[in-house]
């Protein structure tokens, strides 16, 4: 199988059912290497770290829109004005503003709130008893949820709307999506439009300490050009701030199942919590892969010269299991010493929100095992993956509790 078979794989469903054996096999052809097209597919892990950190390489809004005419689809639209494929000067100018939201004071702030939110939900899980409940509806949506909106000022009453724009939403960060998908995401990105254009309009009349009002304050300072790049970057962190860690939780409790060693530790405090989210982090990550775009000549990945133009697709999961970087990287092990996952990104682009996802992780996860000693798989069910790539995790995950 040569490069250009593994990228057609990877846009089956068949391929991403298997999706190791396919980094795998392009890791075999080595850390970097031309899959046709001006395409470069890299899976090495320094090869992935290198093209993440070099200035020569920028966000890639061609393959996220697949050329498709963006002003047809308002999905694509919306995405193609945000931070995820801003280029400089313009990315540093959208990025400042938020990254004031998201320093590490502000997020370390946000713990007492993130283990309130975290026990409540805890508390409502206990409720079902001896039922089966499905964690990823009951906890892995709603605790990155509440934060989220919490942090961007999205009053409690309208949250609920949130999940169905995120999951439409995501489908325009794959590496190719179905006609349908492109529809209901061109219908939640007009509705996710109006409603943050309504809000930002009451944060221009009563100003708050929130991540719309500190968008509202940029636009109206000249830091963001317009109200549509405006709504386009808010619509863009509800998206990461619930998709990622939604599937950081799914997939790491999974992984608990498969791996009962791992949730004794944690419950005896022999596995501490911080290694068990990053090596959740680096096993089954909930990013799977990011696009880069060759911005300049003179530019090489993994020894490969590129030339400007060039689309690079970064295989962060197969990079995260590189024999190379890792030993026996196909085992999991929460004790695994010096990880340090791509799954957040790196350099100019690397994610905003990583401090906080791994809040909630770590908030979660040292309290889940404990407060149900009992928890399992609903006895008669079996996990149910969503068909992605980029955006890995769980549609639905069934436990019971007692």
């Amino acid at each position: 199988m040569d490069a250009q078979s593994v990228v057609a794989q990877l846009l089956t469903p068949e391929g991403r059912a298997d999706l190791h054996a396919l980094y795998e096999r392009a890791r075999e052809l080595g850390p970097a290497v031309p899959a046709g097209d001006g395409l470069l597919l890299v899976s090495g892990y320094d090869a992935c770290r290198q093209a993440l950190r070099s200035p020569g390489l920028g966000a890639d809004v061609d393959l996220v829109t697949w050329g498709a005419d963006v002003a047809e689809h308002p999905s694509l639209a919306m995405l193609s004005r945000s931070l995820f494929v801003a280029n400089p000067p313009h990315h540093g100018r959208m990025r400042s503003p938020m990254s004031q939201v998201f320093t590490a004071r502000r997020v370390a702030a946000m713990e007492p709130a993130i283990a309130a939110v975290t026990d409540a939900l805890l508390d409502t899980l206990a409720d079902a008893g001896s039922a089966p409940v499905d964690f990823m509806d009951a906890f892995a949506f709603p605790l990155p949820a509440q934060v989220i909106c919490e942090l961007l000022g999205v009053p409690v009453e309208d949250r609920d709307r949130f999940r169905h724009y995120a999951v439409a939403l995501s489908a325009t960060l794959e590496l190719l999506v179905d006609p349908s998908g492109l529809e209901a995401a061109d219908r939640a990105a007009l509705e996710i439009h109006e409603y943050f254009t309504e809000l930002a309009a009451k944060r221009r009349a009563e100003p708050r300490d929130d991540l719309v009002g500190a968008m509202v304050a940029a636009r109206d300072e000249g830091a963001l050009r317009d109200d549509d790049e405006l709504v386009a970057n808010l619509a863009g962190v509800l998206l990461a701030g619930f998709e990622t860690t939604t599937h950081l939780l799914g997939n790491g409790l999974q992984l608990l199942f498969e791996h009962p060693e791992a949730m004794a530790g944690l419950r005896a405090g022999t596995v501490p919590v911080q290694g068990f989210v990053e090596e959740t982090l680096r096993h089954d990550s909930p990013v799977q892969t990011s696009n880069r775009a060759v911005l300049s000549d003179g530019v090489s990945v993994g020894g490969v010269p590129v030339p400007a133009g060039s689309h690079v697709v970064l295989l962060l999961g197969a990079a995260n299991r590189d024999p190379v970087r890792y030993e026996d990287p196909d085992r999991f092990d929460p004790l695994r010493r010096d990880v340090q996952p791509l799954s957040f990104g790196g350099g100019a682009h690397h994610c905003l929100g990583a401090m906080l996802a791994r809040l909630e992780a770590t908030t979660a996860f040292s309290r889940l095992p404990a407060r149900f000693p009992a928890l399992r798989p609903a006895p008669g069910t079996v996990p149910v993956r969503r068909d992605r790539l980029a955006l890995r995790g769980y549609e639905s995950l069934p436990v019971v509790l007692t």
